[in-house]
């Protein structure tokens, strides 16, 4: 018998690649909790590397082989992949006797888009470009990094679709999730219209250069509200430790509109 192969198990992230339809703040749950439901798992995550790169289906019990689990706890497995489209039943062509018996259910991985990215050296690009943006433009960095993540909240927003002219409190909590599907780890004071940020995605580049990713994030969250129908300008008061929060205030900005 052959040994089988090694597996790592890397972050699984989406590029939420749905149609941009307006939908619903729960259809927003789903899209995120759908991804960390079928790969949150690391078997589940390597069984479906391990389907993707197969070159033929498996069925559940080679499956149970390659990983050394009960072969019930195999199907589980392949049957959440199913549920999220991460995989998807397939015919089986054994080397055994053909035409005897009915043949075994084998599974594939589908084409849904999702990218495994284990190793990414992230902080290191973060650093990097920083240091380009520095000499480029020195005097306007945190300007163009507000720009830019203003551009992205926008986009991001637009891509998975926000619920119709919702309610400021709907906002917020929509702009959570968002945050939250691309890393951070948000939760909302809505009687004090802020948000506090327990975990950056971008680690010690947000304490080395927060001139330019509290920017960066700053800018996030106005595109986001502002793709919510609700204007605002963030006030973020950065952590100075990776331990604490990062505090956002969000204010919708109302009487700015009617400035002249």
């Amino acid at each position: 018998m052959e040994e089988p192969p090694k597996y790592s198990f890397g972050v699984a992230s989406s590029r939420f690649d749905e149609p941009r339809s307006k939908q619903s703040l729960a259809g927003l749950d789903r899209s995120i909790g759908g991804l960390v439901a079928a790969l949150g798992d690391p078997t589940r995550r390597g069984i479906y590397l391990a389907l993707r790169q197969s070159a033929e289906p498996m069925t559940s019990a080679r499956i149970a082989e390659l990983f050394s689990i009960h072969p019930n706890v195999a199907r589980h497995h392949l049957d959440k992949l199913t549920e999220e489209g991460f995989v998807q039943a397939a015919r089986h062509h054994s080397g055994g006797r053909s035409g005897v018996g009915r043949p075994a259910k084998a599974y594939e991985a589908t084409r849904k888009s999702v990218a495994i990215h284990p190793g990414r050296r992230y902080d290191l690009l973060v650093d990097l470009l920083v240091r380009v943006i520095s000499r480029v433009d020195p005097a306007n960095v945190s300007l163009i990094a507000e720009q830019v993540g203003r551009e992205y909240g926008k986009e991001l927003a637009e891509s998975v679709g926000t619920p119709a002219e919702p309610g400021y409190e709907e906002a917020v909590a929509a702009l959570a999730k968002l945050m939250g599907g691309v890393g951070f780890e948000v939760s909302v004071d809505s009687e004090q219209r802020r948000l506090l940020t327990s975990h950056c995605p971008f680690g010690e580049a947000a304490t080395d250069h927060p001139e330019v990713v509290c920017s960066l994030d700053r800018g996030m969250v106005a595109g986001i509200m502002g793709a919510l129908h609700h204007d605002c300008l963030p006030v973020l008061t950065p952590h100075t430790a990776l331990d604490e929060d990062c505090v956002t205030e969000v204010p919708v900005a109302v009487a700015i509109r009617g400035r002249t």
